[in-house]
């Protein structure tokens, strides 16, 4: 995770378009670990404390996690709370996972934009003229 956020300097030249796939690649990996985590969270919190199976507390996981709601009725005063502190985790998560991914396009394009800024030579730009003023006689 070291390595996540970390770009080339301003003063260096753009990436090349292998290293930026890989940037894409890397996070992408990086947000799919966390949504598996997020999952087996759920899971294990819908099968611990609503007694469901295996695929019933991935359904409703993966329903919350998504911000759709969960798909059974909950029955105990635990799984209530679990599933409404897990709604709150999920919906600071979506946030996170789009972050992660979207990193690199984010640093792709202000670095591009800073790059053309730094190539324009001083010369190139060019003070407006002086406006004259009209006399007020």
């Amino acid at each position: 995770m070291r390595h996540l956020f970390q770009f080339e300097h301003r003063d260096e030249p753009l990436a090349s378009p292998a290293t930026f796939s890989s940037r894409l690649t890397r996070n992408a990996r990086w947000a799919i670990a966390v949504i598996v985590v997020s999952m087996l969270v759920g899971m294990a919190g819908y099968m611990g404390f609503e007694s469901m199976g295996a695929v019933d507390a991935f359904a409703n996981a993966a329903m919350i996690l998504s911000g759709m709601g969960p798909l059974t009725p909950l029955l105990t005063i635990g799984g209530k709370i679990f599933a409404g502190l897990y709604a709150i985790a999920s919906g600071l998560l979506l946030f996170a996972i789009a972050g992660i991914i979207l990193a690199p396009v984010y640093h792709r394009i202000l670095h591009r934009f800073h790059v053309e800024d730094q190539e324009e030579p001083q010369s190139a730009v060019r003070k407006a003229p002086a406006r004259k003023r009209k006399s007020s006689r």
